[in-house]
């Protein structure tokens, strides 16, 4: 198997943990990693699906985690932070990228583009490139991952050979559907361009990539999934752009992404388009803060 998108063990280390955005299945992965009892999760999802996520690690023998590492400040991915912490009834230590930390305490601007009303957290210990984040001598190494964001971080399991970089890349939650990541509202192309260069140069240390919101792609659809990816953003970019000037409401553009790109989606389908509809009104909002479209 290639894709690995049910909740259970992903490695000798790691676990993927289904947080149900949107009160959907399969729409949000969390990631949780072990070694001698100490465990880190990657992501804490949102408040709604807490208890659901907790019932899961207390299913998986993995009650209660000491650590979280945020891949960056959207809302999905921190919101809950402090109803898990409540839950487990001990104190977490939350992580993130030092250039989230403000995003973090302030998160204003997250909750107007994206229409939400997110709490601020406090006490997030600050990471940099290169830090390393031990598990009783299980190491996972921290390397920026800016252009989504300006806050996305990814975190190396060099010995498993993963990489979890958040939604730093785009998402791919199945073979026949990819989901870019200009969203706003910092989205930044230059940073972007160098990210996919960093992932490049990882490929031949890498057996998987364990994606926020599409599950884990392994071996040759990993390779896949490293080769195509700036393909796949410029192309995906500049159609956007292009039917944008003949008819800027999403769900003209949804349909025309659809019957373009991802025609045997079985996510999005034609019957199910209001959840694209909402991806490319946030993808047009990252491209009009980064100056693309008007």
């Amino acid at each position: 198997m290639t894709h690995i998108n049910s909740e259970g063990k992903i490695n000798d280390n790691s676990y993927l943990v289904d947080a149900w955005l949107f009160r959907v299945e399969k729409n949000l992965s969390l990631y949780v990693i072990e070694n001698e009892g100490e465990k880190v999760m990657i992501d804490a999802g949102v408040s709604i699906s807490a208890r659901k996520v907790v019932n899961k690690l207390k299913e998986l023998g993995l009650f209660p985690i000491q650590k979280i590492i945020l891949t960056h400040s959207h809302w999905d991915h921190f919101e809950a932070c402090s109803k898990l912490e409540k839950l487990m009834k001990n104190e977490i230590e939350v992580y993130a990228s030092e250039k989230a930390i403000e995003n973090l305490k302030n998160p204003e601007v997250m909750n107007d583009v994206f229409d939400i009303k997110v709490a601020p957290i406090e006490g997030v210990i600050p990471l940099k490139e290169g830090d390393i984040i031990d598990l009783k001598g299980f190491e996972l190494e921290i390397l920026n991952f800016f252009g989504h964001t300006m806050d996305s971080i990814a975190v190396l399991d060099r010995k498993n050979k993963n990489i979890y970089p958040g939604d730093a890349i785009l998402d791919k939650p199945d073979r026949d559907t990819f989901i870019p990541a200009f969203m706003p509202p910092a989205f930044n192309e230059n940073e972007l361009l160098k990210t996919f260069q960093t992932l490049r140069d990882l490929k031949d240390e890498l057996n998987s990539i364990s994606l926020a919101h599409s599950g884990v792609w392994t071996e040759e659809d990993c390779d896949k999934f490293i080769t195509d990816m700036e393909e796949i953003h410029f192309k995906t970019k500049n159609a956007i752009i292009e039917w944008y000037s003949e008819n800027q409401e999403p769900g003209y553009i949804a349909k025309q992404y659809r019957n373009t790109f991802i025609p045997n989606s079985t996510v999005h389908t034609e019957e199910h388009i209001a959840g694209l509809e909402l991806l490319i009104s946030w993808f047009l909002n990252g491209l009009k803060l980064a100056g693309f479209i008007e």
